[in-house]
């Protein structure tokens, strides 16, 4: 199986190649319209001093080749004409010109027509050589633009590929990074989580224990969910990993884990926060437990991080419909100007209210499990007002 950014790359480099194909084909047309413009300027010139030296000579002088001229006293050359002499055209006035193209036995011709003192001559060109250079031309430009269409494609699919190798380079050195760091990070956090259960034990063992048991359970969760996080970035960095199979989710107990694990937090700064359930609530979803545990987390973390104290945050989940199950996360906090909801999502984009950086890595790896999971996340808020932010899912087939 091949690994998404390897799909990646490869798309990009066949897009490469088709736009490189595309402008020197264009390149290339316009060339051969060029040079078939300045072929028919040079043929009209041609015929016009042809039929304008003809008429000029009589038939004092034998005409050009393909060139027939035809007067009141005779024609020239001598001898029968390869054509039907049409009636002359409508030349009303002494000194009039017309010129025009006529299909005559079979060929085409260029027919000029001069009234001098009321004896009207004709001149005829033979378009035959004309015609064939013109579609000598053509099939000279067709053939030339297949040739180089061809040249542009595998020559841009080779220079895209030699384009964009130092970025698959990047990308391979990212994964390794990220699997190495994962391997070096498993071990450590698995004798954490072993200890910190070990102390959970004891504790409820002992009545003169410091610690209070919640607290000890509450510090195994958190070592249990970052060790789910090296793990999720482990199997992120293999190549031709297979998505996650997606499980029935209940978002309200997720709800009240996170609530519950930023208690602390959220007490030191004198934050108020809840969760809130509207009456009947639906609230299982298809999907990966600890992605959306992290989605929560980060979602309250940035809540909190831009809550002044006095303030507060609700986590409130409905059924809009009977199909989607909705959370929102709603803070009193600094907020945001509403024409930076676009940008929010975007990887290390800052703004200018709250503490540190503004929105960083967490909502933009927010967006992607959320859309991920076939969901939407939408943003609102107001400078010194607060900020909401709206999830949606669908539903879990009953």
């Amino acid at each position: 199986m091949v690994d998404p950014e390897t799909r990646v790359l490869r798309r990009t480099r066949r897009r490469i190649a088709g736009q490189i194909a595309v402008v020197i084909t264009l390149v290339v047309l316009a060339a051969g319209g060029i040079s078939y413009w300045v072929l028919l300027r040079g043929q009209d010139d041609e015929v016009d001093r042809t039929l304008n030296t003809t008429l000029a000579r009589g038939l004092s002088a034998t005409p050009p080749g393909c060139v027939y001229l035809i007067t009141p006293a005779g024609h020239a050359p001598s001898g029968p004409l390869p054509f039907a002499v049409p009636p002359p055209a409508p030349v009303p006035h002494a000194g009039d010109v017309v010129t025009q193209e006529v299909s005559l036995g079979g060929g085409t011709y260029t027919m000029r027509t001069v009234n001098r003192g009321g004896q009207v001559s004709q001149v005829f060109m033979d378009e035959y050589y004309l015609i064939s250079d013109r579609e000598q031309l053509v099939l000279g430009l067709a053939v030339a633009e297949l040739v180089v269409l061809l040249v542009a494609v595998l020559s841009g699919y080779l220079l895209a590929g030699r384009a964009i190798r130092p970025l698959g380079e990047a990308l391979r050195r990212q994964r390794t990074f990220v699997a190495d760091a994962s391997h070096e990070l498993r071990a450590p956090l698995t004798r954490l989580h072993t200890r910190t259960q070990l102390m959970a034990r004891r504790a409820r063992g002992s009545a003169s224990s410091p610690v209070s048991p919640e607290d000890l359970d509450m510090l195994v969760d958190g070592t249990r969910e970052l060790g789910e996080v090296v793990d999720d970035l482990l199997l992120s960095a293999q190549a031709g990993c297979e998505r996650p199979s997606l499980e029935p989710v209940e978002l309200g107990l997720l709800a009240d884990q996170a609530v519950a694990a930023e208690a602390v937090r959220a007490g030191d700064r004198r934050v108020r926060i809840c969760v809130r359930r509207s009456p009947g609530l639906a609230d299982v979803v298809p999907g990966v437990p600890t992605a959306l545990r992290r989605v929560l987390s980060a979602l309250l973390d940035n809540a909190i991080g831009h809550t002044p104290p006095g303030g507060s945050i609700e986590v409130s989940l409905a059924n809009p419909d009977d199909r989607h199950v909705e959370l929102r996360v709603q803070d009193t906090g600094t907020g945001f100007a509403q024409r930076d909801a676009e940008r929010l999502f975007e990887r290390f984009s800052h703004g200018t209210n709250g503490e540190g950086r503004r929105f960083g890595l967490g909502l933009a790896l927010v967006h992607e499990v959320v859309t991920g999971h076939g969901g939407t996340i939408a943003a609102a808020g107001s400078p010194g007002v607060g900020a909401t932010f709206t999830l949606r899912f669908t539903r879990a087939a009953q």
